[in-house]
Parts: structure tokens; sequence; C-alpha cells
């Protein structure tokens, strides 16, 4: 097996052993980024310099008798999240030569933690879409099939982890954008409770959900990198104070006895997810767990009263990308109101514009009671019913994705997109921590999605750890 093949927990063994060094594992994900990305486009920037002296400065600890559960450990990340040093784009053109001036939270704790940052993954412009078509700088490929999307908008980092181009990425989950390229992808996809990871120096999208989450090889490996990321920070308000605990599953554990799962009775899936929604469920019977159906009648109002939300935070959170204080200045308007105009004209891509516009419009006089205030209410309604079924039950279960990753071009309109977050984003309204895993890895994979109370992460990855070993193929590879 090659170093970047490796999972975290193996790869720490062996560092830790002396039988690798970080520096020529790192080597071996940048050896496999010069292969691979050519075919992929999962980055950006890679800093090959940077990583490279990361990995010594590693080394060096180890040496010493340090001891870390990411010391050494390659990664890559999102690039709507800050490196200090490094550009970060958003995949847009408006900050296309913008280099960050500090570290995000986020990042800061993974480099005192030792991890080895490689550089910077695609994603949909500003994190808006699930595909990475909207990336200003081109689409990122599925590993498993190369003439499908990696799904968005952290596309980029659920192909990265799949394709063993680093042995964990992070990526941002807003409404479902880290768990959808997971299942796309065949790799586990983290969203942890909102405010348990500093949003700091991520650039927001919707601030009331967006979350820094984790594309893992499995449960274990995202549950090692939460317990590094997750914690208090007086840069963010929203964070949370709590208990510093471990995550990590008991893997002498494998029974799910006394487990009650919820299924929502309407799942609206395609036939090859809803067999291996069925396999898994039939599994998890075998090992213990009870199924039971719940009603969440207002869910079926969630895409809409997300796409009302979601336009209007955003239309606030970019107008700060004027030319003059962040994106591309315009020399040739001297008036401003021509040059802010130029400036996003030129900037900013079609989906970008067009959220910007359904913000505004929702938000304007007239309209905000008929259309924001409305939609935050049925946000209300959904988190009421989740805290109501979750009385009844442990966990609740569905499909990540209505369907496996489609062919590139083939969703032709804005709300055959946005649908693709219909399972994905009521656990965004509620702020609760939700997980994708691998249901199946063949012909294309698809993913089972787990959605627990608020912080109640670490049943979540007990389970999900589980359930990993029931998948279909799971130890199928990607085809690149």
């Amino acid at each position: 097996m090659k170093l970047n093949e490796l999972t975290i927990k193996v790869a720490r063994k062996q560092l830790v052993n002396k039988e690798i060094s970080s520096l020529a594992l790192t080597q071996d994900c940048l050896l496999a980024i010069k292969k691979l990305d050519k075919k992929l486009h999962a980055c950006l920037l890679i800093d090959e310099v940077g990583a490279r002296r990361a990995a010594r400065e590693a080394d060096k600890r180890i040496a010493q008798g340090e001891k870390g559960s990411l010391l050494g450990i390659p990664f890559l990340v999102k690039d709507n999240i800050m490196t200090k040093g490094l550009r970060t784009t958003a995949a847009s053109k408006i900050l296309e030569d913008y280099v960050a001036p500090y570290d995000a939270t986020v990042i800061t704790r993974l480099k005192k933690a030792g991890a080895v940052l490689l550089g910077k993954t695609n994603l949909d412009e500003f994190a808006h879409g699930a595909s990475t078509k909207y990336s200003a700088f081109g689409v990122t490929h599925n590993p498993w099939d190369t003439s499908r999307v990696a799904g968005g908008s952290s596309g980029g980092s659920a192909a990265a982890v799949a394709a063993h181009l680093c042995l964990f990425a992070l990526g941002t989950d807003t409404g479902g954008s880290v768990r959808h390229p997971a299942s796309f992808c065949g790799v586990v996809g983290l969203k942890p409770s909102y405010g348990l990871s500093s949003r700091f120096g991520l650039i927001a999208m919707t601030s009331s959900t967006d979350v820094p989450g984790i594309l893992a090889k499995n449960s274990t490996d995202a549950a090692t990198v939460l317990e590094v990321i997750a914690g208090r920070d007086e840069r963010d308000a929203t964070s949370l104070e709590t208990k510093k605990i471990s995550y990590l599953p008991q893997e002498a554990t494998s029974s799910l006895q006394g487990l009650v799962i919820g299924v929502p009775k309407d799942s609206n899936a395609s036939k090859e997810v809803e067999a291996s929604f069925e396999h898994m469920k039939q599994e998890m019977k075998k090992h213990g767990a009870k199924f039971i159906s719940i009603s969440l009648p207002s869910i079926k109002y969630a895409v809409a009263a997300y796409y009302i939300i979601t336009p209007s935070e955003v239309s606030s959170n970019l107008a700060r990308f004027d030319g003059l204080r962040f994106g591309k200045r315009n020399t040739g308007s001297k008036k401003f109101n021509e040059a802010y105009e130029a400036v996003r004209e030129a900037g900013f891509g079609g989906e970008v514009k067009r959220r910007i516009m359904l913000g505004t419009y929702c938000l304007s006089a007239g309209y905000y009671d008929a259309y924001y205030l409305r939609a935050q209410k049925v946000r209300t309604l959904i988190i009421d019913e989740f805290n109501a079924a979750f009385k009844k039950c442990d966990l609740i279960m569905t499909p990540t994705t209505p369907t496996s990753a489609f062919k590139k071009g083939a969703k032709k309109t804005p709300l055959s997109m946005y649908l693709e977050d219909q399972f994905l984003i009521p656990a965004s309204f509620g702020g609760m921590p939700a997980i994708s895993i691998p249901g199946s890895k063949k012909p294309l994979p698809t993913g089972i999605q787990f959605i627990a109370p608020f912080l109640e992460e670490k049943k979540l990855l007990q389970v999900a750890s589980i359930c990993e070993g029931l998948a279909i193929d799971r130890n199928a590879h990607p085809n690149v």
C-alpha cells in the first residue's frame, strides 16, 4: 500500500514507530496530486515548499518524543477557508489574487497539532452549488467516473480524499456541502453541530448554518480531526463552550443493541439509493438496531425555505466584495456606483448573482414578511419536529442524496440542482450534527446519512463507525 493510501490512525502508528516519516508521507501525497489531479481538478493551489517544511518540522517534533493525533498528517482544505500567506479565492474571479493575511481558527489548531497543509481544494463559487460546476476555475471530476461530478460545494475536498491525494480534508457545510460530495465520492463527510467548530476565517455564505466540516476515509479519522478543531473560540461569538471529550468510536463495540433509528416516511430517492439504504437497514437490524417510522411533515418545505433564507444572508455577506475592501478594483470608473457595479459584474458568476438578487428581493420592503419571515417560521417548525422525533429515537437515518453522482451538465436548471439538498438541509436548519457514510461503492457510491441530536457527535460517530463495515462493496476503490 502506498503511504498516501493510509488512514490517519495507521499512519500515526507508523510515524510513532519510526517506520515512516512525515516527509515521506507528504511526498507520496504530492506525487499523487501531480499524477492524478490533471484528471480530477480537485486542487486550486498546492504549496509544495510549505508542505515539505511543515513535514520536516513534524519529523523533528516526533524525534523529540512529541505525540499527537495529527502530528505529521498531510491534509487539504477547501478554498473558502483562510490560510495565511496563500491565495484564498472561494473559487471566484473577484478573489482570484487575494492572499489571506491570517489563518482560520480551524487551520491554526491543525497547524498547532502538527498537521501538514498541502494546499487548497476546488468548490462551487462562494460554496453556492452541489457539483463544483459553478467554480470560476473549472469543475472537479469524480474519481469513480471522471465523466461525472464530485458533488458540492466541497467537491474538491471529497474527490481529493477519495483519490488519496491527502489523508483528510476540510470542507464547509451550510446546507449539505460536506455530506453531498462525500456521498458522491464514497467517503465519510461529517457536519458537526453548529458552533462546535469555529467559523472564524471562513468566507461567510449563510452565517446561521455555516459549519467547518471534515472529509475523511472513515469515521475514526473524522473523529480524530474533530477532536483537534472543536472548541470555543473567542473570535467567533457563535462558537460553543463545551467540555473536552473524546469523539473516537469504541472499536470493541460492534453491537447496535438497543439503538432506535427513526426513518422519515417519504424518501423520494432513486432505486439504487433505495437498494443500498434498505441493505443498510437490514444489516443494522442483524446487529440489534430497531427502526421506527417518524413523521416530519414540514421537511417538504425545507428546500423552499432554505433557498429564501440562504440567498438573503448571501446578499448581506457578499456586500463586502466591492473592489475597495475586498476584490479586484475597477480603475476605469471614477464614480463609486459605476465602479461597484463593474467589479461585481465581472467578478461574480451567474449563480452568485442569482442568489444575491433573490436575497435582496426577499429582504426588501413589502416582501420581508411574505418571504423571509415566513421561511424562518418554517425553519422553526422543522426544528420542533426533529426535537419531537428525537424523543422517540436515538438517531434519524436517511439517504444522503437522491441519486448517485450525475453526469457533468445533466442538471439544466437551478431548481434541479437545489433539489440535491433535500435530505441535507433539515439538519443544517437545526444545527444538528450529521454524517454521510458510504452505503455502497459499486457501480457508483451512494451515501447513508445519520442525524443526531445537538452535540451528540460521540454517539453519531460510534454508530457510523459500526455501519461503515456493513456497506455494499465497502472495499472497492475509485477508477483513477
